[in-house]
């Protein structure tokens, strides 16, 4: 469930003075930036947030953030294939990371599998955990507001934006890890909110964003171009989406499409500058 748009503007409930088109979740009384509260079931009043007990219906069933989970499945899934196949601690070793990490020269030779299989593998227990905690976060956040399609369609994009971006600024390092796509949801997470009038830097996503950008940049060994890439990809999709698709009910469908068309001319992308 998402907070709903209506077609015109009410005021707010608790300011009557500010106009507003977004409604609670729960109650559908108007509200205002000031009074909204993220939730992962959408935005809500202050007395709805505050409400201890959750009725759960069809309709909050069906809003789980379900692909979250598969993907988060997927990476686990992926890593300890990794271990069994002798990657070690560091997962920087054993079949499954020679073949499946992203590496110019080989994406060169024919290899082009590693543009979408280096974003499930991970080198070490210490870079899962963060990748998987944020992608948890904001999948919870923002798949049950935005739909499984969307969602999907901006992690991939963003994944193979990643992978892009490696290959432009590292196409000889090794790479690995989740990091493109979630640094993607993050831009997208952040345009979602303000296309619903609320402000990234007061719900602490814009912070976190700058702080993980600062420790792409400070933090030796760290994939400058994957975290970028995958940034720019999803903040494009994003906008599309949210800024555009969500106004104008005709756009939807040709954003949707041109989204995937966007991803897969980053895929040929990265096969050719490989």
């Amino acid at each position: 469930m998402e907070a709903s748009a209506p077609e015109t503007t009410s005021n707010c409930y608790r300011h009557s003075d500010r106009e507003t088109g977004v409604s609670c979740s729960s109650c559908g009384r108007p509200i205002c930036p000031d009074c909204m509260t993220p939730t992962p079931v959408g935005m809500r009043c202050p007395e709805c947030a505050r409400q201890k007990t959750k009725v759960r219906t069809a309709a909050t069933l069906t809003g789980a953030p379900q692909l979250t989970y598969v993907l988060i499945g997927l990476n686990v899934i992926a890593f300890l294939a990794l271990l069994a196949s002798g990657g070690g601690a560091s997962g920087r070793s054993g079949s499954v990371y020679e073949d499946g990490a992203l590496f110019g020269p080989l994406v060169a030779d024919g290899d082009w599998w590693r543009i979408v299989t280096a974003g499930f593998l991970h080198a070490g227990f210490i870079h899962i955990m963060f990748n998987m905690y944020f992608l948890y976060f904001l999948g919870t956040l923002l798949e049950p507001t935005i739909g499984k399609l969307r969602f999907a369609i901006i992690y991939f994009v963003s994944l193979l934006g990643g992978s892009l971006g490696a290959l432009i600024l590292s196409p000889d390092a090794v790479t690995v890890g989740a990091s493109g796509a979630v640094f993607g949801l993050m831009g997208a997470a952040i345009l979602a909110m303000r296309a619903r009038g609320i402000d990234p830097m007061q719900s602490g996503l814009g912070v976190t964003l700058m702080l993980n950008l600062g420790i792409t940049f400070l933090i030796p060994g760290i994939s400058i171009g994957g975290h970028l890439g995958g940034l720019f990809a999803g903040g494009i999709v994003g906008y599309a989406m949210f800024e555009i698709a969500d106004g104008n009910r005709s756009a939807r469908m040709p954003v949707l499409a041109g989204s995937v068309a966007m991803g897969i001319a980053i895929a040929i992308a990265c096969i050719a500058i490989a």
